[in-house]
Order: C-alpha cells, then sequence, then structure tokens
C-alpha cells in the first residue's frame, strides 16, 4: 500500500491578504517560515521515504525546512503538483473581482485552468508514484491542487472546509478503494 501525505504550504502574504494566488510566484510569510518549521518538527517523528514538491517558491521553501529534519528523505520536484492557475484573477481579493467583473465573475473567462486540468495533471503523478515503489510519500503543494486531489482520490467522502496552512492530510491508496486517514490536521500548531 502507498500512504501519501498532504502538506499544504505555510501561509504568504497574499494568503493573509486574501489574494488569489495560483501560478504567481509568492513567498513565504514570517509566520510561514516559523509554521513551516512546526510542521517539520512534527514530521521528523513520522517515516517519510520521499518528498515531492511543487516548485512553486511558497510550497519550495515549505519543503526545504520540513528537509531539514528528515534529511534522510530526498526531495523532488514535479510541475504538475502546481496549483491551479487563477488566469487573470490572481494578486486580486474578492472585492477587486467583483468590482472589476461583478458578482457573476466566476462565470466569465479569465483564463483559469479548470479543476478537471488539475486533477488530470494530478492523476498522472500519482499513477507514476503508485509505480515507483516509494510507500511513504510526502507531497507538499497547494491548497485548490490538494483538495481537488482529494476529491478525485476519494469521492465517496465529502470535504467541506478548506485546508489550513502546514496542515496535514494522509491517504492510503489501495487497489479497491483509497481511505483518507488523516484530515486538515494542524496539531503542530497548538
Amino acid at each position: 500500500m502507498t500512504t501519501i501525505g498532504f502538506v499544504r504550504h505555510g501561509i504568504t502574504a497574499w494568503n493573509k491578504e486574501k489574494r488569489a494566488q495560483g501560478s504567481a510566484d509568492i513567498p513565504l510569510h514570517e509566520e510561514g517560515i516559523e509554521t513551516a518549521k512546526k510542521a517539520a518538527e512534527r514530521l521528523s517523528n513520522e517515516n517519510w521515504d520521499v518528498i515531492y514538491s511543487s516548485p512553486q517558491l511558497r510550497a519550495r521553501q515549505t519543503a526545504e525546512i520540513i528537509l531539514e529534519k528528515l534529511p534522510h528523505a530526498e526531495l523532488k520536484f514535479d510541475d504538475r503538483l502546481r496549483e491551479k492557475s487563477g488566469g487573470e484573477i490572481e494578486g486580486t481579493t474578492e472585492e477587486e473581482r467583483l468590482e472589476r467583473w461583478g458578482k457573476k465573475w466566476r462565470d466569465l473567462d479569465l483564463g483559469m485552468e479548470t479543476n478537471e486540468k488539475v486533477v488530470e495533471r494530478g492523476l498522472s503523478f500519482i499513477e507514476d508514484i503508485r509505480c515507483s515503489g516509494e510507500e511513504h510519500i510526502l507531497i507538499v503543494s497547494h491548497g485548490g491542487f490538494i483538495e481537488n486531489m482529494l476529491r478525485a482520490l476519494t469521492p465517496d467522502r465529502e470535504y467541506t472546509e478548506s485546508l489550513n496552512n502546514t496542515s496535514l492530510t494522509i491517504l492510503e491508496l489501495a487497489d479497491e478503494r483509497n481511505n483518507c486517514v488523516l484530515f486538515n490536521c494542524t496539531k503542530h500548531l497548538l
């Protein structure tokens, strides 16, 4: 069985300002660095063979901080783990979107990547790692990406809350049915 731990990157200034990030390469905020260190400390007591990360700066920084506490693990970057592209909405707040495009801005073609495309590239990555022989895989990525993957990999489960920054979600991948054994856990931040 393959176990995957999804870690959402640490908080950024744009997270704090509630700006859409998408493919923008935003660094971690000072607070994000500190919470990534707490996540790393928590993960140091667990058995992870390899860390895969989105190459986007906020995820890369989070993964590198985690790697410091998991020196036996190898860190690999994969572009398929990047966040859903936000097109024209990147860098804007909800208020700014309403001002520019009106209440139905979500119905407009603003160049955003579809959830289907995110799932397609994400499942391609999952299939590759399933064939790799690695059993305990940590993936550092983004809220939108992880949420799309959870819905695709565990369609019988309903997820109603958004993922917190540096949260850990663990899936066990099986031939018959994948199982989410931990969701959005931030006990390391308490």
